[in-house]
């Protein structure tokens, strides 16, 4: 297993310095899955949410998130961001419990000494939440879950895929 990069000799964090790195193309992609009532997902497709277009507004939200990552997260980088995409996959077919769900995709891109992995995750996350917010009106019982990164390529260790 690899060693921690965050903490120093004495056990107390740092920001990791990545200043010799090479420079390479990057990207990443992190899901959730926010699950809810077949009725609140029937409201989000036909636009009938009060506080507007539900998936339009979690979309720009995610990209915010990605964006914000080094504000919330204390030891990430920030970085130049070439893209960021938020995708989503809606499951109308209740599961066991009953709830439909709609799965974030976050893709986030650079060209830089470190990954996007945590602004993928991010964005994902701030999306999910957005889509809560959006709808906690009609349906308190949303969660989500599932938060998890799918895929990473480029810097030194390469390619990663969950699936």
């Amino acid at each position: 297993m690899a060693e921690f990069t965050h903490f120093n000799e004495s056990g107390r964090a740092r920001m990791v310095d990545v200043s010799a790195k090479d420079s390479t193309e990057r990207a990443a992609t992190a899901q959730a899955r926010v699950f809810l009532q077949p009725e609140t997902l029937e409201k989000i497709q036909r636009g009938k949410i009060a506080k507007g277009d539900v998936l339009s507004v979690a979309q720009v939200a995610g990209v915010m998130g990605a964006k914000k990552t080094p504000d919330l997260i204390p030891m990430c980088h920030p970085i130049l961001l070439t893209s960021v995409d938020i995708s989503f996959k809606e499951e109308s077919q209740p599961d066991r419990e009953g709830r439909c769900s709609i799965t974030v995709l976050a893709t986030a891109k650079t060209t830089g000494p470190t990954g996007v992995e945590m602004e993928a995750m991010t964005a994902a996350s701030v999306a999910a939440l957005t889509i809560y917010d959006m709808c906690k009106a009609i349906d308190r019982g949303m969660s989500f879950s599932d938060v998890c990164l799918l895929s990473k390529s480029g810097g030194k260790s390469g390619i990663y895929t969950r699936y």
